[in-house]
């Protein structure tokens, strides 16, 4: 299975709206395996992110408030994706994880402001 990233709105009733993807787009976010080995491991931790631990142990929802800091959150591990990769206990090599994990966050960014854009949060699962 992958994990699947969406922008959602919430209507007056409080129901949530998901968006569909637009043409271009992609919503993977990775393997469901990366929910532990990716972002929920040490290393992302370690780098004082918030939102991505949260999927080792269910969905992550960003509430539109959250959407300017959560972005911040993808960039910060985007520029560590190397960092990311090399300390995966997987066969493949680095390059190919970093590649990889810069393509799923590459994802996640564009949802992440696509929800800025219309006041929506985002969300793994």
């Amino acid at each position: 299975m992958s994990l699947l990233v969406d922008v959602f709105t919430t209507d007056e009733s409080g129901e949530s709206c998901f968006l569909d993807v637009p043409e271009g787009s992609s919503d993977l976010a990775g393997f469901e395996s990366w929910r532990s080995t990716v972002w929920g491991s040490e290393t992302v931790h370690s780098l004082g992110a918030r939102f991505f631990p949260q999927l080792a142990g269910d969905e992550l929802r960003v509430a539109p408030a959250d959407v300017p800091e959560f972005i911040e959150e993808v960039l910060l591990l985007k520029n560590n994706v190397e960092s990311i990769a090399a300390r995966m206990n997987s066969p493949k090599p680095v390059a190919q994880r970093a590649s990889e994990i810069a393509d799923r966050l590459g994802n996640i960014l564009d949802a992440a402001l696509r929800a800025l854009q219309v006041g929506g949060g985002v969300q793994i699962w």
